[in-house]
């Protein structure tokens, strides 16, 4: 089920989440913004599931919401930091400066991001194994330019991603893309949250 569509001048965004099994507490969190002149979004996978998985993905969703005009590394550091006893988390922000159509990216753990550009080539960061936890952490933050109409996907591991250059090449509209990703992904097995998009 799509919660979330939004469309601005220079973006078009879906965001579905659904939790495991349906229990109250989804264990993912996502934040996103949109400016003139920006772009960011954050997805936190805690782990495990439940409320504690909640807790702590939900902190760093917090601290991204909060601070949101910094640059993704000072972000991903504050993201750690809150984690500091809590359970820990999986990682990923995208920041998308619209007047020089650069993103930028950096991710630990097992979220999965991935941007098709007009001319069908993927762009796919390899994140950093492991997660947010307090504990001295090392950032990969990348850095890409993009084209108009580039769709991108950022989406947690409920979501079984096959064939993702299939999907955002496709020329349908977003919300015929997000069906069929829905209609891949049946089986609420763990908690899922993509955020599906299209640079304009």
């Amino acid at each position: 089920m799509i919660q979330t569509h939004v469309k601005k001048q220079h973006l078009e965004l879906l965001i579905s989440q659904s939790s495991k099994n349906n229990m109250p507490y989804c264990g993912d969190s996502y934040y996103y913004t949109v400016t003139d002149d920006y772009f960011i979004c954050v997805l936190a996978d805690g782990l495990g599931s439940g409320q504690y998985a909640y807790e702590s993905s939900a902190a760093v969703t917090d601290v991204v919401k909060n601070n949101h005009h910094l640059d993704v590394d000072a972000l991903m550091k504050l993201g750690n930091e809150v984690l500091l006893n809590k359970r820990g988390a999986a990682v990923s922000i995208l920041k998308v400066d619209f007047n020089t159509r650069e993103f930028v990216y950096s991710s630990v753990g097992n979220i999965r991001f991935f941007c098709c550009l007009p001319d069908g080539k993927l762009i796919y960061p390899l994140p950093v194994t492991g997660y947010l936890s307090g504990r001295m952490q090392k950032y990969h933050t990348q850095y890409f330019k993009y084209e108009p109409n580039s769709n991108f996907i950022l989406h947690s591991d409920g979501l079984q991603m096959v064939g993702a250059k299939r999907v955002l090449k496709s020329k349908a509209p977003l919300q015929q893309t997000a069906n069929l990703l829905l209609e891949e992904n049946s089986a609420y097995s763990d908690d899922t949250t993509f955020l599906l998009g299209s640079l304009l």
